[in-house]
């Protein structure tokens, strides 16, 4: 075998190895379904993954058998080779095609859509949703609110498990895309439109999301997590998330951070950034981007940049002193 070739047949197989290592442990896609929205869309996938396997083998198949017989004229057992060829031209390259296409675009567009599309006011009590959050897409994060509640949230959302809950989505900048794989189809968040779409969660989990419309530099790095809690402690965390930040010494947080966040109970009262009342309770920072300690904070505040490049938060010029002042603020306010 000539060194080219297989240098080639090498990298290809190493390129192949990679792309499956790297989809090893995921905690984010669509075939892992834990809701009946999601389990439609996992069924249709398996379902035109079979198809394109069984047609990918019979082309095959008819590949190697001309190939086999490439010396040989003719078909055995065929008297007319060519009417034989043009029934297998018509029959799977026009009418095999034609049934297939219909069927996927039936089932998706009729029955499968019924499932991921949020109930009408005319469903069954059981199935109309129970609440409502507001999620607003922003470069590059999630502002998440409730409505008829204080409650305001940055890149994690909580549900009550197994409960319909619609997601009320638009964007303050540039298009975005929400996707939340576990449990439902993506939906686009548009300028100067709100869509909207179903969440439910079958179990108690954590569920991660991301956006899934290139926004620009740190698209990749614009994740979200939705946590379903039993009902009862979602009630608790909604109440606790309503409320003010605890009292304490505010002023170096309104003097360095209060002209782009919210604490709500402090000066600080800007919309720009995410709301940090609560951010001590979150389990991540920058969208998922590093986890929620006081080491990743502590970079966070000294350079944000340099964690993820692009991003819309400024670097402040803070003493060391500052910085771990602001970290033993923000880590309290839970």
């Amino acid at each position: 075998m000539p060194r080219a070739r297989l240098v080639t047949l090498i990298a290809t197989g190493l390129i192949s190895i990679g792309l499956v290592v790297a989809g090893c442990g995921s905690k984010q896609h669509a075939l892992s379904p834990e809701s009946g929205p999601a389990k439609g869309i996992d069924s249709l996938w398996w379902k035109m993954l079979g198809g394109a396997a069984l047609g990918f083998g019979i082309v095959a198949l008819i590949l190697l058998a001309a190939w086999i017989r490439r010396n040989r004229p003719g078909v055995p057992g065929v008297r007319d080779g060519d009417r034989v060829a043009l029934g297998v031209v018509i029959g799977l390259g026009l009418v095999v095609p034609i049934v297939v296409l219909s069927t996927i675009f039936l089932f998706g567009n009729i029955f499968l859509i019924r499932k991921t599309t949020m109930p009408t006011a005319a469903a069954a009590a059981g199935d109309r949703p129970r609440l409502t959050v507001r999620v607003i897409g922003h470069q590059f994060w999630w502002e998440v609110r409730y409505p008829g509640t204080n409650a305001v949230t940055a890149n994690e959302i909580h549900i009550p498990v197994r409960t319909p809950v619609r997601v009320l989505v638009y964007t303050d900048d540039v298009i975005h895309s929400f996707w939340v794989p576990q449990l439902n189809r993506k939906i686009d968040m548009i300028p100067e439109q709100t869509n909207q779409v179903l969440l439910y969660a079958d179990k108690p989990g954590r569920y991660r999301g991301q956006c899934a419309e290139f926004c620009g530099l740190q698209h990749a790095h614009m994740g979200m997590y939705v946590f379903a809690d039993q009902p009862a402690a979602f009630r608790r965390w909604l109440a606790h998330e309503s409320q003010p930040a605890p009292a304490a010494d505010a002023g170096l947080f309104v003097d360095k951070c209060g002209s782009c966040h919210t604490i709500r109970g402090t000066q600080a009262t800007s919309r720009v950034g995410p709301d940090l009342t609560h951010v001590g309770s979150r389990t991540s920072l920058a969208a998922v981007t590093i986890a929620n300690t006081s080491a990743r904070m502590r970079e966070w505040l000294r350079d944000p940049q340099r964690m993820k490049p692009g991003n819309q938060m400024p670097q402040v010029r803070l003493t060391d002193a500052e910085t771990r002042k602001l970290v033993a603020y923000l880590e309290a306010r839970k």
